[in-house]
């Protein structure tokens, strides 16, 4: 699918269910409000479009009985904000907050009690306090999320088993992946591994400028944090890896398939589409205080191994067997 046929929306045979409750609107169509990264994110398209897809697939056909709308929450809260009362005026029946916390906060800004269903990266919705237990979400949130600073953890695992020789760890990382830091820093104490803070501040990032850093501070493996803001520069990260001759674990494949090494996390394509079934049910009258919260348990560790001959690294035999996906 081409990105701008995806942008202007899905349009298919689908069979038509009835819409029940405040999902009826005028026109005769659901209206469904999506609040995250830019469709222009590699990652997010991804996403969207396995989430509309999979609303299809439920009955729910973009241009005939579904109206589908995105908005943006990467340009900052004020924006972000402003997104969400432009849905909330559109009678809008169901907003999805995708990604970091900020949407999830527009979301909320508006006070209008309609239901939201999230798709959470890099923060948790409990521990947060906007729900109050899996089971019992206790008010009109609901959806899915990762526990990514627990991710984190497993991620320099596998680092470490990966290239053990080597104790001189960098952590690139943002405002956005600040509990994963947390969780990876102190993981690295646990294995006494040497430990550089890659900061990245202000954005647009410079990249180049963190990798130069890294390389100067004799970074001998790299764990790149899953924010948002990495996202749309994957192939430049990646890239950036290769030519400073760092080995890097990423969370999302996207980074791995752009050339990245190894990346350890949830395959977010599964994730949108139990997303678009939790959207489908409040369509169809559901509650979302009825619909308890699920964490996400697909994670998926790849390996490019292209990339690892190029670089000259040796990868055990024990990460090749683990890898669930293997590109040569």
């Amino acid at each position: 699918m081409r990105r701008r046929e995806f942008i202007k929306g899905i349009a298919g045979p689908a069979m038509m269910w009835p819409l029940v409750g405040r999902a009826q609107q005028a026109d005769g169509k659901a209206h469904v409000g999506v609040l995250g990264p830019s469709p222009d994110n590699e990652l997010a398209r991804i996403g969207y479009e396995a989430f509309t897809a999979e609303l299809q697939k439920l009955g729910f056909s973009q241009g005939k009985n579904l109206q589908l709308d995105y908005r943006r929450t990467d340009q900052g809260m004020d924006l972000a904000v402003a997104a969400a009362r432009e849905l909330v005026a559109a009678k809008t029946s169901v907003i999805v907050a995708v990604g970091p916390e900020i949407s999830l906060r527009a979301a909320l800004a508006p006070n209008s009690g309609l239901p939201i269903v999230i798709l959470a990266f890099n923060y948790d919705p409990i521990a947060r306090g906007y729900v109050e237990s899996l089971a019992h979400p206790g008010g009109n949130i609901t959806g899915l999320f990762t526990r990514q600073p627990e991710l984190a953890v497993k991620q320099l695992q596998l680092l470490v088993e990966a290239f053990p020789e080597k104790n001189q760890l960098g952590i690139l990382w943002d405002d956005q992946t600040t509990e994963q830091f947390d969780s990876a820093e102190q993981e690295a104490q646990k294995n006494r591994l040497a430990m550089k803070s890659i900061k990245l501040i202000s954005p647009p990032y410079d990249f180049e400028k963190a990798f130069r850093t890294a390389k100067e501070n004799g970074v001998q493996i790299l764990l790149v944090l899953s924010s948002p803001l990495f996202a749309p520069h994957n192939k430049e990260i990646a890239d950036l890896a290769m030519r400073y001759q760092v080995p890097a674990m990423f969370t999302f494949k996207t980074y791995v398939e752009a050339g990245g090494l190894m990346s350890y996390g949830v395959d977010t394509e599964p994730l949108f589409r139990r997303g678009a079934a939790f959207v489908a049910k409040i369509l169809r009258g559901g509650k979302a205080f009825d619909l308890p919260v699920e964490q996400a348990s697909n994670f998926e560790l790849t390996v490019n191994l292209k990339t690892a001959k190029a670089a000259g690294f040796t990868l055990p035999t024990s990460i090749l067997l683990r890898a669930n996906e293997v590109i040569e």
